[in-house]
């Protein structure tokens, strides 16, 4: 038995078991499989130690934080790549978490472990967290860049964990700042001209970038609170990603975006929605009920919108 520090990978693909029900054991194996084998390749390439294969996922090891930076960002941007053209695509996502490992007849323990673990379970579609550990350490990368989330309570610790998303992304898709003298706040290098009015509760508000990431939640801490049992504690991020607003569910049971002027209903779980116009969101439990928690929103480029009657009523 061995101890040393080590930043943890877990990697695994997002939407199997649709993808089972859709086509069948023979060919969704064969598809996870390729993928997983894959991400271990690609993991192994970049210096860290592939310690097992988790059936649609891959847990990994490194020694160096920046490397396991550049290993994931440079995994996502290649399988963004590749699954414009696959016939099944696949999105993945990671979580990161650096800290002191127990090595046991190769095995790997230790609290970053469960961290990353807890992390990609909360991370969406294409998305990569990692705790502040890791992006202290790892310092800024080429190719890669932080962009602080904010304080998530994660299943099974007591305290909230200062928490960072990694953007791979490149060209015009990348959006957001890569580095900044601190660590502690990045931000968009020009905050957007965008702001969002939400009504909920008896609550009227106004938010910009600069208010980001905002949390949904029945916690105490959370910007929107919504004090019902079926919301959950840390229900859902709100965030600025260039002039884009987005919505992401972080629920145990879901949130259905509405939006105005359209009778499709945008259901999600563990997954984003851009919000534009107006519209409602249902929290915890689909529309169809007076008592279903909701936000009321409407996207504006004003800070003082004329009246809050332009605002979906609640």
């Amino acid at each position: 038995m061995k101890t040393a520090w080590r930043t943890v990978v877990f990697s695994d693909i997002v939407g199997t078991t649709a993808l089972f029900e859709a086509h069948g054991n023979t060919r969704a194996t064969a598809t996870v499989t390729g993928i997983t084998e894959w991400m271990g390749a690609v993991l192994a390439s970049h210096g860290g130690r592939v310690v097992k294969m988790l059936g649609d996922g891959v847990l990994a090891v490194f020694r160096d934080p920046a490397a396991a930076v550049g290993a994931v960002a440079d995994m996502a941007r290649r399988h963004h790549e590749q699954a414009g053209q696959a016939a099944l695509p696949m999105d993945l996502r990671v979580g990161m978490a650096h800290g002191e490992l127990v090595e046991v007849d190769g095995d790997t323990y230790g609290d970053a472990v469960n961290v990353a673990s807890r992390l990609c379970e909360r991370a969406g579609a294409r998305e990569i967290l990692a705790d502040a550990s890791t992006v202290e350490s790892a310092g800024p990368i080429g190719g890669a860049g932080y962009v602080r989330i904010g304080s998530l309570e994660l299943r099974g610790r007591a305290e909230p964990l200062v928490v960072y998303q990694v953007d791979w992304r490149e060209g015009d898709e990348h959006g957001l700042l890569t580095q900044s003298a601190g660590l502690s706040e990045l931000a968009p290098l020009q905050p957007p001209n965008v702001w969002l009015e939400l009504a909920w509760a008896g609550t009227f508000r106004t938010f910009g970038a600069a208010d980001g990431p905002l949390h949904v939640g029945r916690a105490s801490t959370s910007a929107v609170r919504l004090p019902d049992s079926r919301v959950s504690r840390l229900h859902a991020r709100i965030e600025w990603r260039g002039a884009s607003i987005v919505f992401t569910d972080l629920s145990s049971f879901g949130s259905w975006v509405r939006f105005d002027g359209s009778e499709t209903v945008v259901a999600l779980r563990r997954s984003t929605c851009l919000l534009h116009g107006s519209g409602h969101i249902a929290l915890g439990m689909p529309f169809g009920r007076t008592d279903t928690p909701t936000i009321g929103f409407g996207v504006t480029d004003s800070e003082t919108p004329e009246t809050w009657d332009t605002l979906p009523p609640h």
